[in-house]
């Protein structure tokens, strides 16, 4: 480790990865991109080029460079596991695209293998960064609002056909599963974060006639809370032309919602408050229109988190809540029944 700048290395350069690549420019002084690898050798060279790093030639290559000191894996979640044992076992520390994986099992499995060579799992979930969302954070934490008394979580984005006909997008085999693990789960796991987990779901999922894939494109449900409060939730691909996802907290004292990067807190006085600026998440045709300043404060706060030997922002074992509440939705679907979450306090 550099007293300067840490080394970091990059597998993966989809679609996923500009964001990031566009955040490790702007934090050069403090990272040093040491290598880029993908399995596409024209991609690979034609990313390094147009950002200005050194692309490597194998896996091998850059878990064996004792100069870099972690990686950030953008890599479709069928690939995880095995390059997570490769460097996990090499010592370097790893930030990883969500989800941690396809199954709740295989994401433990990952969080295992993170946690019994020492090195620090951080999952990209940077919406927990936005001004907007420490604001609630913070008015949360501060007893501001009073308690939570209802939660709705809303999720209505649009994917073309053309998004579902890429090889693999939209199976269980590559991606794990649909709407859920590959585009609400990122509000799921804020929510998650302001509310506390959740403890039973009832819910039911459907592959609309908008969309030819394997698996689901909408899913509603209603949720009930371990705070004992209750909540619903609705995503979808097939909502044209789609819109921003949000959350609200309906308490005590006020209602908050956030939405497109801005926190309304609608007072029980009468007043109103905003906090934040809006900003594009990707919920229509085009899947990357947002900016990146939220991947680079999630992978600042990574860096710091190497550095002072702590948890990042966003550790691997506390993202495995989302997974197991997305679990829970499906297999209410499924099976046309309430499902009970077992808690846990890891």
């Amino acid at each position: 480790m550099s007293a300067d700048r840490l080394g970091f290395g990059v597998i993966g350069t989809g679609m996923a990865a500009t964001p990031h690549a566009r955040a490790l420019c702007d934090l050069s002084d403090r990272i040093d991109v040491r290598g880029v690898f993908s399995r596409n050798e024209q991609k690979r060279e034609a990313f390094a080029a147009e950002f200005g790093f050194p692309p490597a030639d194998s896996i091998e290559a850059i878990a064996g460079d004792p100069d870099i000191d972690a990686v950030i894996l953008i890599t479709p979640p069928n690939q995880r596991l095995d390059l997570v044992r490769i460097f996990a076992g090499a010592g370097k520390h790893i930030l990883m695209e969500k989800p941690v994986e396809r199954t709740t099992e295989a994401a433990e499995e990952i969080v295992r293998i993170c946690e019994a060579n020492g090195v620090r799992l951080g999952i990209v979930f940077q919406h927990r960064f936005r001004e907007a969302s420490l604001k609630l954070r913070s008015l949360i934490d501060e007893g501001a609002l009073g308690d939570i008394g209802l939660v709705r979580a809303s999720v209505p984005w649009w994917r073309e056909q053309s998004y579902y006909d890429e090889p693999g997008r939209g199976t269980y085999e590559r991606d794990g599963g649909g709407v859920l693990i590959s585009q609400a789960i990122h509000t799921l796991d804020l929510m998650l974060s302001l509310t506390g987990p959740v403890a039973e779901v009832q819910a039911v999922s459907a592959t609309t006639r908008f969309h030819e894939m394997e698996s689901e494109d909408f899913v509603a449900g209603g949720m009930r809370f371990a705070g004992g409060f209750p909540g619903s939730v609705m995503a979808t691909t097939a909502a044209y032309p789609g819109d921003a996802e949000s959350i609200t907290l309906d308490c005590d004292k006020a209602s908050a919602h956030l939405q497109s990067g801005v926190l309304t807190v609608n007072w029980r006085d009468g007043r109103v408050d905003q906090f934040g600026e809006t900003g594009g998440t990707g919920g229509g045709a085009d899947p990357m229109a947002f900016p990146h300043g939220w991947h680079q404060d999630l992978i600042a706060d990574f860096a710091d988190a190497v550095r002072e030997n702590r948890e990042p922002g966003v550790p691997g074992r506390e993202a495995l809540h989302v997974h197991r509440l997305i679990d829970a939705l499906v297999l209410s679907s499924r099976e046309r029944r309430a499902v009970e979450i077992e808690i846990s306090t890891s």
